[in-house]
């Protein structure tokens, strides 16, 4: 039986998935000193809430709140033996809510970095790496997520653990890392290299691109390379609410409704399949994203001048190719 996104894909030109996490749980009264992936057992109402809006404002996929729940990033708030029960309550809270709406629904697993520098350059091995991917995603399975989405990665060698553990516990995946040191990622990954790469996997994800990073119009450059290198698989763009700036001694994303819903439709018209948004994504941007979908006819594929005219400058040098030709600033 092929999955639920595979299906969805298949019925529709594009996948609206959701916004940002953290802002959200932020603005619910998360601390910093808390991981947000202890509210699943603490506060599971504000965690079925946030599911919600991301519904309500119109998403037909969105990620459970479990990106920071591996064992090495619990590790540091003494709960690294928790690691099952805060995965398995993301997405349990997430199935209730998505079986509670009245259309179809793709509940994916977030999985983020590990946290640690893979080996030779850091002192995290392979095997290590997928055993905890591993644990992470068969709770996330357990709790009755659809797919697991593999997230704002740097590294390829992390990218093939995650990969890994989801053909052991036999889910489908999706994969994405964060394009935000001149077009490359800080391990120096270009969006030639990944398109490449997820082509030599014995298990290739369902799709494939970019999060986070630094503002809309950077991660439009980046699927620009990424729709460059030949790859057809579904392309991601996942990108943040503008650039952040420090106010009162808080990040504040200076992307407007108007603007994302403008990042949307350019991503449609560069061919993307799953458009959503990252940090400081908000209900008001997702509901500004499908609202212009549905009624802004589909255009001819933009150019990166357009692309700038629209959402702004780049933050660094890369050409239409996907290749950097700047430099880190």
């Amino acid at each position: 039986m092929t999955d639920a996104l595979t299906r969805m894909l298949a019925t529709r030109p594009h996948v609206l998935a959701d916004g940002a996490t953290g802002t959200a749980l932020f603005n619910m009264g998360l601390d910093s000193a808390t991981p947000a992936e202890i509210w699943n057992a603490t506060h599971p109402d504000r965690i079925a809430a946030l599911y919600r809006s991301a519904i309500d404002a119109g998403s037909d996929l969105f990620l459970t709140n479990s990106f920071g729940a591996n064992a090495s990033r619990l590790s540091l708030h003494g709960a690294a033996d928790r690691v099952t029960e805060l995965n398995r309550l993301a997405a349990e809270i997430a199935r209730e809510q998505a079986d509670r709406a009245n259309r179809p629904l793709v509940v994916a697993g977030s999985m983020g970095p590990i946290g640690e520098i893979m080996a030779p350059m850091g002192s995290l091995t392979q095997s290590r790496a997928i055993e905890m991917f591993h644990e992470q995603a068969e709770a996330l399975r357990d709790g009755g997520a659809d797919i697991l989405w593999i997230e704002t990665l740097a590294s390829l060698d992390e990218l093939r653990a995650a990969a890994e553990a989801a053909r052991r516990v036999g889910m489908t995946w999706c994969g994405s890392l964060s394009f935000d040191t001149a077009g490359r990622t800080i391990m120096g990954v270009t969006p030639m290299q990944l398109a490449a790469a997820v082509e030599k996997l014995p298990n290739p994800p369902v799709a494939y691109g970019a999060n986070c990073g630094v503002g809309a119009s950077d991660l439009l450059r980046t699927v620009a390379g990424l729709a460059a290198s030949g790859n057809e698989r579904p392309i991601i763009a996942k990108g943040n609410a503008g650039v952040p700036h420090l106010q009162d001694g808080h990040l504040h994303y200076d992307g407007t409704p108007d603007l994302m819903a403008d990042y949307a439709c350019l991503a449609r018209d560069m061919g993307v399949r799953i458009i959503g948004g990252c940090c400081g994504t908000m209900p008001e941007h997702l509901q500004a994203m499908r609202s212009a979908l549905e009624t802004r006819p589909k255009g001819p594929r933009p150019t990166l001048d357009q692309i700038t005219a629209r959402l702004g400058a780049f933050s660094g040098g890369m050409g239409q190719d996907g290749l950097t030709i700047g430099h880190r600033h």
